[in-house]
């Protein structure tokens, strides 16, 4: 394999680009070419990409790797940090970073085999049995999902009314009052659902971002390391896979699949469900979505009748 890795025009096509412009991209065959001197890598393969990172299959030694590149930041920091808190456990391993540049050296795991080609009966139970896997005591700094729903609660009428109030006020006072108890988790006793409150949650977990490897069955990537509930993204779990459940039972079906892998209290994760499925509503109204409220009120309606 040749030593110049191209920049697919899909890549260059993403709409980070059309703000930050080309540099970093036009930069990255030679950033590429360093890493692989650096770190004495052979490149054995062409760029895979997401939104916003680049991937390129090396080796060393006949070990297979993958490089990932970014453009700098402070999500460089923290994502390294959540790998190396993992260190393995159901999560890629971190093998080399240089965080200043936004290069990792990581396990090798099958790119195109996400578990979102696996079929959603099979893929959500993986998916919960992966939130209780990452359910280990977390650091006392990171963000907590306490505080990110705190975060979250004051904009929630606001946007509602600015949005044309899409959908019935009883929905969003039972949203506002589900909220308000997972805001004050960590002071709340009694239910062992609603102690668990400084567990390691993977705040970006979803069916795109697990990935077949060869150490465990299914490992998970870029993560974002918080502390709290692992309830949090239950809600994401659903949506990202909603189009596969054909009616109201299946979705109740599916959600019971999850909580149950993952240990969790039905009804502590319904409510957790509602919450962020009203904020993603919300959210995705302001940033100017359509698929996404659509399937965020599919996913509600029996939620909120059941």
């Amino acid at each position: 394999m040749a030593d110049f890795v191209a920049v697919p025009q899909a890549f260059r096509d993403m709409p980070r680009w059309w703000r930050e412009g080309s540099a970093w991209l036009d930069a990255l065959p030679q950033l590429i070419r360093a890493y692989s001197d650096r770190w004495r890598l052979t490149i054995t393969g062409e760029m895979a990409h997401g939104s916003n990172a680049a991937v390129v299959p090396v080796a060393r030694a006949g070990d297979p790797f993958v490089l990932r590149l970014t453009p700098p930041g402070p999500e460089v920091a923290e994502l390294v940090a959540a790998l190396r808190f993992w260190n393995g456990r159901g999560m890629v391993q971190l093998i080399d970073a240089d965080v200043p540049s936004g290069v990792m050296l990581l396990e090798r795991l099958a790119i195109d085999g996400s578990l979102h080609a696996v079929p959603v009966d099979e893929a959500i139970p993986i998916l919960g049995r992966m939130m209780r896997r990452l359910a280990v005591p977390a650091p006392e700094h990171v963000p907590s999902t306490a505080a990110a729903v705190a975060a979250r609660m004051p904009a929630l009428p606001v946007e509602w009314e600015r949005c044309g109030r899409p959908f019935p006020e009883r929905t969003l006072r039972r949203a506002l009052e589900i909220g308000s108890r997972l805001a004050h988790a960590e002071e709340i006793g009694g239910r062992r659902a609603r102690s668990e409150s400084r567990l390691a949650v993977n705040g970006d977990l979803h069916s795109a971002q697990v990935l077949r490897g060869e150490r465990e069955p299914w490992l998970t990537v870029d993560p974002v390391l918080m502390r709290g509930d692992i309830a949090f993204d239950l809600g994401r779990i659903l949506w990202t896979r909603l189009d596969e459940m054909s009616d109201e039972a299946e979705i109740i079906r599916h959600f019971r699949a999850a909580v149950d892998a993952a240990g969790i209290d039905r009804d502590h994760g319904r409510d957790w469900v509602v919450f962020r499925t009203v904020d993603y509503w919300l959210w995705g109204l302001t940033a100017g979505l359509t698929e996404d409220p659509r399937r965020c009120r599919r996913l509600l309606t029996p939620l909120l009748e059941g």
